[in-house]
């Protein structure tokens, strides 16, 4: 079942509950909702709807993996901008997380934070959406707490990355995690075969298989879950393969009026616009 932050084709883009309450996935998601859900309403065109994020506003960080397919993860030690090279391919997954702000929507502007960094990259990640939490989850077991999937541009100020040696400040930009443009559910997804593709202004610059990921979905949450409680909805980046800007010589970053288009099979396309500085507010709260 493909599902957007708009989870049923009701009016307003949401769910609605017994008692006649907006639900969103998320809320859905934590109320421990089967992945199909009977709807009782017309069908609204997508035309007529703007796509959120399939969770605008996670409940926590998002929780990214690093150097998590084996060509990336050589481009990366290659590239200079590696504070801890792994020589090679990481012996263990490289956990970092990204801000719930900095999430938006398929269709949505990345801002292009150009008073702060001159060397913005994309990056295309299959994404797990957890359904049911644990902790200490063994592999084999792992699936089982999956809700379902969606694809997440971790774009990142490289510059920032680099300079500060840990990663959360240059991959937590406002607007920096596009996720879209739907939601899927685990059973309608096969994990071992999936073509994840970036395309930037129609050129093709990134293209691999789930195969060729270092980690595995499964060893993945196996991991992440052996000290640190998972909680439903929390969302998973499994990494990004080859072919990210700094991989090229010279590097190709980002640049105003790019448009960005990442593709996962069964997963749809989620497409974003470079637009410019994203500005200062100093009243934005929560």
């Amino acid at each position: 079942m493909v599902l957007g932050e708009n989870v049923f084709p009701v009016p307003h883009g949401y769910a609605v509950s017994a008692d006649g309450d907006p639900l969103g996935l998320l809320e859905l998601i934590q109320r421990g909702a089967p992945h199909s859900v009977p709807c009782s309403t017309s069908p609204v065109p997508l035309t007529d709807v703007h796509l959120l994020a399939p969770i605008p506003r996670p409940p926590r960080n998002v929780i990214c993996v690093g150097q998590n397919y084996h060509q990336h993860s050589l481009e990366f030690d290659a590239s200079g901008y590696n504070s801890t090279p792994s020589n090679g391919v990481p012996d263990r997954p490289v956990v970092f997380t990204k801000a719930p702000s900095s999430v938006i929507g398929p269709g949505d502007v990345i801002p292009l934070h150009d008073a702060l960094t001159t060397e913005l990259d994309y990056e295309a990640e299959l994404a797990v959406i957890i359904g049911r939490g644990g902790r200490g989850i063994p592999a084999e077991e792992a699936l089982d707490h999956v809700w379902g999937y969606t694809i997440v541009n971790d774009v990142t100020a490289r510059d920032v990355q680099r300079d500060h040696r840990q990663w959360f400040l240059g991959k937590s930009l406002d607007g920096s995690c596009p996720m879209g443009p739907f939601a899927v559910t685990a059973d309608e997804v096969d994990l071992t075969d999936l073509l994840v593709e970036t395309r930037v202004n129609g050129e093709l610059r990134q293209s691999a298989k789930t195969s060729d990921l270092i980690f595995d979905v499964p060893t993945l949450i196996a991991t992440i879950s052996a000290g640190m409680t998972l909680q439903a909805g929390d969302v998973i980046a499994t990494g990004t393969p080859a072919g990210v800007g700094i991989g090229f010589d010279p590097p190709r970053f980002l640049r105003s009026g790019d448009t960005v288009e990442i593709s996962i099979t069964g997963l749809g396309t989620l497409t974003n616009t470079v637009g410019g500085a994203a500005g200062t507010d100093h009243g934005a709260s929560g």
